[in-house]
């Protein structure tokens, strides 16, 4: 998977390695799209995944998938993902998940927070996505 060429993938010498996720994005150019966090309801609004972390997180990213294509965009495009999860030691499947999306040679920045609880108990996690398209 290519990036745009108005994207650029960093992990500064100057800073620890960081398998999974790129320490800095630059863009030149183009358009910013955000999404809004988004859980593990399908399009009927039900949910997918009750107790269940990968369910949970699978359907996360295709909804992610959707949102970006509603404005002609993709996870090639994507330069940020914020993750929020209500136990982290679900991080390894969010990992794995997560790498069947993204491009693992070039990801996104990333960031992932622990949190006490979501807007509904029975979400598991919730990510928002930041994407550049060219200009």
């Amino acid at each position: 998977m290519t990036h745009p060429n108005h994207l650029q993938f960093l992990i500064p010498d100057t800073l620890a390695p960081t398998p999974g996720y790129a320490q800095v994005v630059k863009v030149t150019g183009g358009q910013m799209i955000y999404t809004a966090g988004q859980v593990a309801l399908d399009a009927s609004r039900n949910l997918v995944g009750r107790g269940d972390f990968r369910a949970q997180a699978q359907q996360v990213f295709e909804n992610l998938k959707a949102a970006l294509a509603a404005v002609g965009a993709d996870f090639r495009h994507v330069v940020k993902l914020n993750m929020y999860v209500v136990d982290r030691t679900h991080l390894p499947l969010l990992r794995e998940v997560r790498d069947l999306y993204v491009n693992t040679q070039a990801p996104p920045a990333s960031t992932t927070v622990e949190v006490r609880s979501l807007f509904r108990e029975e979400f598991l996690l919730e990510i928002e996505a930041i994407a550049s398209l060219p200009a």
